[in-house]
């Protein structure tokens, strides 16, 4: 499967998970977020008289402030309240915006990019990602006319309200997701929170079902969110799992969407690797439905291969953790995720979350009695590489002669022993060049062939 075409050849602003940009600089700006705030409120608005909330949460980033304040002052000068939550992880905020019954939910949050970006993104009311229209519909008001002269007065102004206790919902939610009857005393957890949105809600959840936490990166200050931490930094929890002798290191990104963890002996397990774990486990309990995972196309063929031998079935989507519970609603499945570590439990929450993810793997281990180490020994990865090269433009690889012979070279050499895949990614000017196969050595020298041919037509001036 490719990248749906309209969501470049259609959406100006915003990418695969919302919009992002470095903060003050257009369209990063508090005059782009107070225009999206009064169109977002504009759709949102429903045709019942009732009073309309949308909620706002955001990650521990400094621009934060600025955008969260431009946010509210466009979505009040609709005529819709908001409700301000925040700090709080992004699976949080669309957790929050279901139980409180909004009209919407905003992220102010650019994930695991550096503390100097941000990004807008949006849930609707039942907690799910904006669809592609909506987004394109919110677009559109921006550029057109339409609704400057729409300005409500008196009381229909709208409000602004504080949710001091967001946090507390959510560790109670994160909690009830953990079978009642199992904890985590006597488990040693290494937690690093990348000073990002769970610097709070993550060290409460495990240590409040038992467990003894070492918890990291838990000082955020505005400008050191994903800093040397983090998901995007295993090598931080696998150090620090070895010197405490701990049995599980849990890494979280900015806003708690994803999570890495490695095992007892500091070994990575990735996105795939926890999959393959959860799924076998679903499968014998009869609990995965339709014995069916949802992946993308970058994951590890490896993780193919673990479920075939259980006699589950994968389907692989495009990029992106939308996609991915698009699929899953589609088709009724309940397990689904991304190498990178979105995982999504769809019978708990709607979008991907870190710990609650981190929870279900806990789970098996204490269901199976079994160190990760042994657990993770399910799915046997094969060797992938993935190198990034920085574009000028976005333009189709496969009309680059260069580039097309050396890709069909590469993929005639694998055979049915690898594969290529090269994508665009969905929110910064990168061309992803992925390589899997049996050896390491052979499919890094072509993965780096490639992106040097690139660079040539494609690269920065």
């Amino acid at each position: 499967p490719t990248e749906p075409a309209k969501e470049n050849d259609r959406k100006k602003l915003f990418g695969t998970d919302g919009f992002r940009g470095f903060a003050n600089i257009h369209p990063m700006t508090t005059e782009t977020a107070m225009q999206l705030g009064r169109a977002a409120a504009y759709i949102f608005k429903s045709a019942h008289g009732k009073r309309h909330k949308i909620v706002i949460g955001k990650d521990t980033r400094l621009s934060g402030y600025m955008l969260e304040s431009a946010l509210v002052a466009g979505i009040c000068s609709m005529g819709v309240d908001v409700l301000l939550v925040g700090p709080l992880p992004t699976p949080g905020i669309a957790n929050i915006t279901t139980s409180m019954r909004a009209d919407a939910g905003v992220v102010i949050s650019a994930s695991h990019n550096p503390f100097q970006d941000n990004g807008i993104k949006f849930f609707s009311a039942d907690g799910y990602k904006l669809p592609d229209e909506i987004e394109l519909k919110i677009e559109k008001l921006l550029d057109s006319k339409k609704i400057d002269a729409l300005r409500p007065t008196a009381d229909e102004v709208g409000k602004a309200f504080r949710i001091d206790d967001a946090a507390g919902r959510y560790i109670v939610f994160l909690k009830n997701t953990f079978p009642q009857h199992m904890d985590l005393t006597g488990l040693k957890i290494v937690l690093d929170c990348g000073n990002g949105a769970a610097y709070k809600v993550a060290p409460a959840v495990f240590s409040e079902l038992g467990a003894d936490v070492i918890a990291l990166g838990v000082k955020p200050n505005g400008t050191n969110i994903n800093a040397g931490c983090g998901s995007l930094h295993p090598e931080v929890i696998s150090e620090a799992v070895k010197q405490h002798r701990a049995d599980i290191g849990i890494a979280l990104d900015g806003d708690a969407d994803r999570v890495i963890v490695c095992d007892e002996f500091g070994n990575e397990v990735n996105g795939d690797q926890i999959m393959a774990i959860c799924a076998t486990d679903m499968i014998a309990r009869k609990q995965l439905k339709k014995k069916t995972l949802v992946a993308t196309v970058m994951s590890n063929m490896g993780l193919d291969i673990a479920l075939r031998r259980v006699g589950g079935t994968i389907i692989k989507t495009a990029v992106g953790d939308r996609y991915v519970v698009e699929e899953m609603r589609k088709g009724g499945y309940t397990l689904g995720g991304e190498q990178s570590g979105h995982l999504i439990f769809l019978e708990h929450n709607t979008t991907g979350d870190g710990v609650l993810a981190a929870l279900q793997l806990l789970a098996v281990m204490r269901r199976a009695n079994k160190p990760l180490s042994e657990l993770a020994e399910v799915m046997i990865p094969l060797p992938q590489v993935l190198v990034n090269t920085r574009v000028r433009e976005r333009k189709d690889i496969m009309t680059l002669p260069s580039v097309a012979k050396a890709i069909h070279d590469v993929e005639q050499k694998l055979g049915n022993e690898g594969r290529v895949l090269i994508r665009y990614s969905g929110t910064e000017p990168l061309l992803r060049i992925m390589l899997e196969g049996q050896d390491k050595y052979e499919i890094t020298t072509w993965a780096n062939e490639i992106a040097d041919l690139v660079k040539q037509q494609l690269g920065e001036k």
